[in-house]
């Protein structure tokens, strides 16, 4: 009789313990995306496996953001940390310093093909990244800018989350396949839209130069004040060095951006009598009831502003 409770007893706790096991196992990954165009790769990826928790916010900018005591704890639980890298995040190593996180810091940008800004902030920016300790770089951070590198950041979150989560991978393979085809039937709308403008007309001015890659990819050519950072004010010869250039190589519309102060702009717009086209978004998405609140919409937005504001449809 003893020997038949002990039995039942262990029993069990064998069960309960592989029932234990199986719930851990269930439990949905924690995943920390440092700004919202990863978050929202994320979650196209993950669906209901994963839980995500954005570090820098709708409208915000990675570029001069400040981590709050709130971002730590995130970090400290979390799973897998995925971020852009290329010092695109100017406060990741003094998060991860504080959390003391144990978690896997995927850089999405692995396997893409970097390209350097424009030479005309190569300087100023370098001297930025050697000030501000993160090391000289004449590297634009922006790469998600072309739909191409974010199938790369697709494959590398389904990678990731395939690593931490093996039951999973079958789910992640199959939403990132899903996904990177609307990414491919986005980038054809972007091709067509651009091929509608005439060459002379594929010029245009932003708040700062976030968009060589989509400029690299699709051919437009992009002007802007400030370089790859916001973190800089451009002096006013600058500013008058890029009237004069908007003004020599007719540029066709000026834009403001999401994440930036519109007086420089409306400055410049006023100065070389361009109408402001709209607002691109660059580096975040909208808040969720925008017009850019997915990394789909911004693309759809971007090149509706782009495509509308030149030829006025």
């Amino acid at each position: 009789m003893l020997k038949s409770i002990h039995a039942a007893l262990a029993m069990s706790v064998i069960t309960l313990t592989a029932f234990g096991a199986s719930s851990a196992l269930a439990a949905p990954l924690k995943v920390v995306a440092s700004f919202t165009v990863i978050a929202d790769f994320a979650k196209n990826v993950g669906g209901d496996r994963i839980d995500v928790t954005t570090i820098v916010g709708p409208d915000g900018d990675a570029h001069v953001y400040e981590p709050s005591p709130a971002d730590a704890v995130a970090m400290a639980k979390a799973d897998i940390v995925l971020v852009n890298g290329l010092h695109f995040e100017g406060f990741l190593q003094r998060l991860v310093d504080a959390s003391a996180t144990k978690a896997s810091i995927i850089t999405l940008t692995k396997g893409v093909t970097p390209i350097d800004f424009k030479p005309e902030f190569a300087d100023a920016d370098a001297a930025e990244g050697a000030g501000t300790g993160g090391g000289k770089t004449v590297t634009d951070p922006h790469a998600f800018q072309s739909i191409a590198n974010a199938r790369i950041y697709v494959k590398n979150i389904a990678d990731a989350f395939c690593a931490a989560d093996a039951e999973g991978c079958v789910s992640y393979q199959t939403n990132a396949a899903a996904y990177t085809k609307k990414l491919d039937a986005v980038e054809g709308e972007v091709k067509t839209a651009i091929a509608s403008i005439p060459e002379s007309k594929r010029v245009v001015i932003t708040s700062h130069d976030a968009f060589g890659y989509f400029e690299h990819a699709y051919g437009l050519t992009f002007l802007a004040p400030q370089g790859i950072s916001t973190d800089s004010e451009p002096s006013a010869a600058d500013v008058a060095k890029l009237v004069n250039q908007v003004k020599q190589d007719k540029a066709a519309a000026i834009f403001v951006e999401n994440i930036t102060n519109p007086r420089l702009i409306e400055q410049i717009a006023s100065e070389t009598g361009i109408k402001v086209g709209g607002t691109l978004y660059s580096d975040a998405l909208s808040q969720p009831d925008g017009s850019a609140a997915t990394y789909i919409d911004m693309m759809h937005n971007n090149i509706r502003q782009i495509k509308g504001a030149i030829l006025g449809s």
